[in-house]
């Protein structure tokens, strides 16, 4: 986190930093300034092109998804594995809609709008967008990526968009550490703790 040293007549701006900012003055007075940076959220029009300019320099573009409604590492190992394979890594983060019908009752924990928050603060995520479908099929086609990166809890074979992205030319990879994290087993062990408790 950047800090501001500056006389409490003259200031100046000495780093830059992707979350928030602090500026301090020199006699004492303390006065917090906050930013974001430029929102990682894009539109699919928006990634459309950002992709197509990026497949344009050589770049490698890789496409994750997922809900990510408790982050956890499996979460964090999968994304930067998925971004190694690549230069610009894109998230998809199902929206509240398309979790709740993929995880059920009591599903997301978190809003879309705090997932993406989230997710957006990690390193190796480049861009996210909403899916609004327990699919990503149509969003792959329209963003037609270099590589779909999945989980560990699948084979090249069994990713349900494998023929999706081999339509287009793309490839199917398997990335992260073996599939023992959850967000399910994690809400049970919270639940645990707290009936010992």
């Amino acid at each position: 986190m950047p800090v501001l040293r500056a006389s409490p007549i003259k200031a100046r701006i000495q780093g830059k930093s992707k979350s928030h900012g602090i500026l301090i003055l020199a006699s004492g007075f303390s006065n917090v300034m906050s930013y974001k940076a430029e929102s990682k959220l894009k539109t699919v029009a928006e990634l459309q092109s950002l992709i197509r300019e990026a497949q344009a320099k050589g770049l490698r573009v890789v496409f994750a998804n997922g809900c990510f409604d408790l982050l956890h590492v499996g979460h964090v190992r999968h994304l930067q594995d998925a971004k190694a394979l690549g230069d610009l890594l894109i998230l998809a983060l199902n929206s509240d809609k398309s979790v709740a019908a993929l995880k059920g009752p009591g599903r997301p924990i978190q809003s879309q709008e705090e997932r993406s928050e989230i997710v957006q603060s990690l390193e190796p995520v480049d861009y996210v967008v909403i899916l609004d479908s327990p699919s990503a099929d149509e969003l792959l086609l329209e963003l037609k990526p270099d590589i779909h990166a999945k989980g560990t809890d699948y084979t090249v074979d069994t990713v349900p968009e494998k023929e999706t992205v081999r339509s287009y030319g793309g490839k199917v990879a398997i990335v992260g550490d073996p599939k023992n994290h959850s967000t399910r087993n994690l809400i049970e062990r919270v639940r645990l703790k707290a009936r010992c408790d």
